[in-house]
């Protein structure tokens, strides 16, 4: 074969390995969309994404949407998602990975949007505010993160239950 051949067949065939990846990621659908309660008051709303709704969340590609109805400040956010690490997550510590992704947080106005999203093939969370990334991990326990909303002893135990159908 001549090599020009031979470089539009690795082309090729890279991108048939490249093409389900994507489609994959892509295949997940809205599960529920749950009131976001802060201290009994409503500060927005949460959509749960994933491949398979009745499916267990650690094991698949899962997105959390929070659109926000009032200004929140990037203290609570970091102090809020320290506490809940800490109680959800085995050995975490101020080491810990998933910190990166709590450092990321910014204050957020009525209308943004945040966007956490994990993929399961890559192990990698990453944040966004307003489909802007914000940054991401790539670690094993990357998904450990969620455990703020689904843990033991979550944020708020009625939106794990109406987000997890439980």
């Amino acid at each position: 074969m001549n090599t020009r051949l031979i470089s539009i067949m690795t082309r090729l065939s890279i991108l048939f390995v490249l093409i389900p990846i994507k489609f994959a990621h892509a295949n997940i659908q809205i599960c529920k969309t749950a009131p976001l309660l802060a201290t009994s008051k409503n500060v927005g709303s949460v959509s749960y994404y994933a491949e398979n709704c009745h499916q267990n969340w650690e094991n698949q590609n899962i997105r959390l949407d929070f659109t926000y109805t009032q200004n929140i400040p990037e203290w609570a956010f970091k102090r809020a998602a320290t506490h809940f690490l800490k109680k959800n997550v085995t050995n975490f510590s101020n080491n810990s990975v998933l910190n990166q992704i709590t450092e990321l947080y910014k204050p957020v106005k009525k209308g943004d949007l945040y966007s956490l999203n994990y993929n399961q093939l890559n192990k990698t969370l990453s944040l966004s505010l307003n489909q802007k990334p914000l940054g991401s991990i790539t670690d094993q326990q990357a998904n450990q993160y969620f455990k703020i909303w689904f843990g033991s002893s979550p944020f708020n135990a009625k939106l794990k239950q109406q987000l997890l159908n439980q």
